[in-house]
Parts: structure tokens; sequence; C-alpha cells
């Protein structure tokens, strides 16, 4: 298991702005469009990415556990603690006294945490474990 170091946690903050101009046009990454053909209009990325403020958190991944389903270190995950935690989610959670993120494969009675990098081993949930299942990753922002 990664050290306890494999997350940063934020809160969201109060947003004061009209949010960000969003340029509707497409973005091609392919051959470019003309210019005057988007329209504008002002976006924000808290109503886009937080279906509940009071129960979404901001944590920052460290660690190379999760890289094949592009978590990478330092990104910026989005939590939601309100999402009822389901097979195949990428969910973080309070595993014996650390957090940790993992995608979770839960099988009848049984539940392990699956590493998204083949150097990691699978962790089996048993009765002996401290173990909460503390919030589901609904999205994850990247710095380019």
């Amino acid at each position: 298991m990664e050290s306890s170091k494999t997350l940063t946690f934020f809160t969201p903050k109060a947003s004061l702005g009209n949010g960000a101009i969003l340029v509707d046009a497409g973005i091609s990454a392919g051959f470019p469009s003309p210019a005057d053909d988007f329209r504008e209009t002002r976006i924000s990325l808290d109503d886009e990415l937080i279906q509940n403020k009071d129960a979404t958190f901001f944590a920052k991944v460290k660690g190379q556990s999760m890289i094949d389903a592009g978590l990478d270190d330092n990104d910026l995950l989005v939590i939601d603690r309100s999402i009822e935690p389901a097979n195949n989610k990428i969910a973080v959670c309070f595993l014996d006294g650390e957090f940790t993120v993992k995608r979770l494969r839960v099988e009848k009675n049984e539940v392990w945490l699956q590493p998204e990098n083949p150097n990691y081993p699978i962790i089996n949930i048993t009765e002996e474990n401290d173990f909460v299942i503390w919030g589901i990753v609904t999205n994850v922002i990247k710095k380019v």
C-alpha cells in the first residue's frame, strides 16, 4: 500500500466570479476553423464539475498506482461523497489509517481495491481492515 501522503485534500471555495469565457465552437485537433464561427458565453467549472457542493472535495494524487486510469501524480481529483459506491467506480478510501485512491471491485460479499498499474498489488478488504469508502472520484483536472 502507498504511504499516507497519497492524497492532499482541499474543499471548494465559493465562487466570486461569473466564470471564464467558453468558446463554443468545438476546438479542432485537425484543421483550424474560422475564428468568427464561435459564440461567446460564460462557464463556471464549479457548475460543470460539482453536483453536490456540500459533499464535494478536491484532492491531489500522490503516487503512480492509478496511472493506467489516467490519474497521474499531482492531478487534482474531484470527489463526491454523496455518490453511492459501486463496482468499477474509482474511489477514495480510508484503509488502515491511510487514504488511497483505487478502482472498486465488488463481487458477492467481497471487496478489492484494484490499482491501475501492474507494479502495485490488488488489495483484498477483510474484516480485519479498518476500511471506509470515503468518496467517489467524478473528475480529474490535469496540468499540461
